[in-house]
């Protein structure tokens, strides 16, 4: 993200929340083998290194440990589905364009599966491999939840359907866990924050800082 205005943080940053960005285990800028370290092994390594950004954002003076979000597009958006699968200490998530099921992701998404790409599996043929996908996968980890939780997506979203936030709102539904789906029309796409229409760029920060400002304030 380099040293540049970033929207999401300068409008949570003025609404009077401490903004920490990590940069986890398959994050850009630290090298090909600090990237590739999370290939076919998503929700492990990387887990780990949010856990303990986590650990030292709650031990900062300026923080109040009982009233930690966490918010995350795309790849974001897996892990922070996967966070709330696997930890009750956020007290309120926002994911946004994300992935949640990588089996159906696999059938549907203009990024390709295949044993030897990024995933290792597939989400036709061979069981084993499905199997692989789904235990990947933050819906697999989603019984129990109790993170109340913002879903966002584009229709027109190529890369991760519409379908995985619909799979996330859904399972959190059925478990009465506070929830809210923000969809977008089909005329947007993976990147409407970044390219969309502005007023809707600014109707989906709205929607952040509303969120927020419910559970965490």
């Amino acid at each position: 993200y380099g040293w540049v205005f970033f929207p999401e943080f300068q409008t949570l940053a003025a609404e009077g929340y401490a903004v920490v960005y990590s940069n986890p285990r398959g994050s850009k800028g630290y090298g090909e083998a600090f990237c590739k370290a999370i290939q076919g092994d998503w929700g492990n390594k990387d887990w780990l290194d949010i856990q303990a950004v986590t650990k030292w954002a709650k031990a900062h003076p300026a923080i109040d440990p009982e009233r930690v979000g966490i918010l995350g597009g795309s790849y974001g958006g897996y892990m922070t589905n996967w966070a709330i699968g696997h930890s009750r200490e956020y007290k309120a998530a926002i994911t946004d364009r994300c992935v949640s099921n990588l089996v159906s992701m696999a059938g549907n998404s203009d990024f390709p599966s295949n044993k030897d790409g990024y995933f290792k599996g597939t989400a036709y043929g061979d069981l084993e491999a499905i199997r692989e996908l789904w235990r990947q996968s933050p819906l697999s980890a989603f019984e129990g939840v109790t993170t109340p939780t913002l879903v966002i997506h584009s229709e027109g979203d190529l890369r991760c359907n519409v379908e995985q936030g619909e799979e996330v709102f859904s399972a959190l539904k059925l478990q009465g866990v506070p929830t809210r789906f923000v969809r977008y029309p089909r005329t947007t796409s993976h990147g409407m924050s970044r390219s969309g229409p502005n007023d809707l760029r600014i109707h989906r920060l709205n929607e952040m800082v509303a969120w927020f400002a419910k559970y965490l304030k």
